[in-house]
């Protein structure tokens, strides 16, 4: 019995549409690839989820969506990893807009301090141009090569209360981002936040935001999964616990991506606080590739152009991604999940479409074993879906063709 799901696309009307979805479109364009069958047969194991978006012009380029889903469901857990850094960076320029303080603002210098044992100093930033960090320097380097650090600090700038009760306002009632990444933190620890100063080019303080402590009730979940993990050197047989760490549903990723994008087809309260310079700036380190990147500098060899594009490139070194496409993007990897939330143009062939998966290659069910399927299952997956749906939609009749002159953009070099 095909599933059908219900998923809400926000009107610009200030009302939300509960559409029907039915999933049969994408399991017989998906069965007709013998690139992906594997993983569609085993899509249950994988805890594989994806969401596809059809978006259609008309004659006056208004933009309108038509979603697909495959295997849907909020009741599975996946871990989106540092595809919650997506949300954490359109929050910090949010917040910013929102303090409305003279001289604050993303270019700002930014110096991170320390109130605990658990939270360290962070003064500059050699990447940057000036040698000090700001929103600005760590939002690029967010997306272009989703750096933990960088996200550490919009996470501490922002707090913890601040993010939930903000995803909260907009409609994602369920979403948790409650820790910081890709360092080992206790649950008390995230709840603190370090204080911060904001300083102007003569080091006078423009803005201090004071040490935080947030005292949010996380929603309680159950998450538990896989057959055991390892602890230091150990190994723990018995489920891996994922209860108290974030949670984005799939097709909430999709709608706080497009609502980005596509500001205009969301009501105001569905929407970050955004001015359209700041969405201008996301377009650009959304899609801008590692060797296009002036400030921060990365060495390609590292950081290759495919680097953080795993739909349509999966992470092969040596994919070329051609100068008509461009990949408005947020990824996440670990614990053996593979996440990707993309907007994807080619403006040679006047193709636009959304598309967001999330796959699990984790065979032994171990956790922190660093035996995850990324290279033969996960990325190769990722690469050939995104291919399969673009290459529908290159054969896909449209009515109006689109003007995509939006996103054509000039990048660093």
């Amino acid at each position: 019995m095909q599933k059908i799901y219900l998923i809400l696309l926000f009107l610009s009307t200030g009302t939300a549409m509960a559409q029907k979805i039915d999933e049969r479109f994408l399991e017989k364009l998906m069965s007709e690839n013998p690139l992906l069958k594997d993983v569609i047969a085993n899509k249950d194991s994988h805890r594989l989820q994806i969401v596809y978006t059809q978006i259609n012009r008309d004659a006056k380029n208004v933009p309108s969506f038509k979603s697909y889903t495959y295997n849907l469901n909020h009741d599975v857990y996946y871990y989106p990893a540092s595809a919650a850094k997506m949300p954490t960076a359109f929050l910090a320029l949010q917040k910013l807009n929102e303090l409305n303080k003279k001289g604050l603002t993303k270019t700002t210098s930014m110096l991170t301090d320390s109130a605990s044992n658990e939270q360290y100093n962070v003064h500059e930033d050699k990447s940057s141009k000036n040698g000090k960090a700001s929103i600005e320097h760590y939002i690029k380097k967010v997306f272009m090569v989703s750096d933990n650090d960088a996200n550490n600090r919009l996470y501490e700038f922002l707090g913890q209360a601040y993010i939930n009760n903000s995803l909260k306002k907009l409609g994602y009632p369920d979403a948790q981002i409650i820790h910081r990444l890709g360092v080992s933190v206790s649950e008390a620890g995230n709840r603190h936040t370090n204080p911060i100063r904001f300083l102007d080019g003569n080091g006078k303080l423009v803005y201090e935001k004071l040490a935080e402590l947030s005292t949010l009730k996380y929603i309680k979940r159950k998450d538990f999964l896989g057959n055991g993990f390892y602890k230091k050197d150990s190994l723990i047989n018995k489920p891996f616990d994922f209860s108290i760490k974030n949670r984005l549903y799939l097709d909430d990723m999709t709608n706080m991506l497009l609502s980005v994008l596509f500001p205009e087809n969301y009501a105001t309260n569905k929407r970050f606080n955004l001015k359209k310079e700041d969405c201008n700036f996301l377009y650009k380190y959304m899609s801008q590739l590692p060797s296009e990147s002036t400030y921060p500098e990365y060495d390609t060899a590292e950081f290759y152009d495919s680097y953080c594009k795993f739909l349509m490139y999966g992470s092969e070194k040596n994919s070329v991604i051609p100068s008509n496409i461009r990949i408005f993007n947020k990824i996440g990897v670990a614990y053996g999940f593979i996440t990707d939330v993309a907007y994807i143009v080619d403006f040679e062939n006047n193709i636009e479409f959304a598309l967001s998966a999330t796959i699990h290659v984790n065979k032994d069910g171990i956790f922190n074993d660093d035996k995850y399927e990324y290279e033969t299952v996960g990325w190769p997956f990722m690469k050939n879906l995104g291919k399969c749906i673009y290459d529908f939609e290159k054969n896909r009749g449209r009515k109006y063709k689109p003007n995509l002159k939006k996103f054509k953009l000039k990048y660093d070099k």
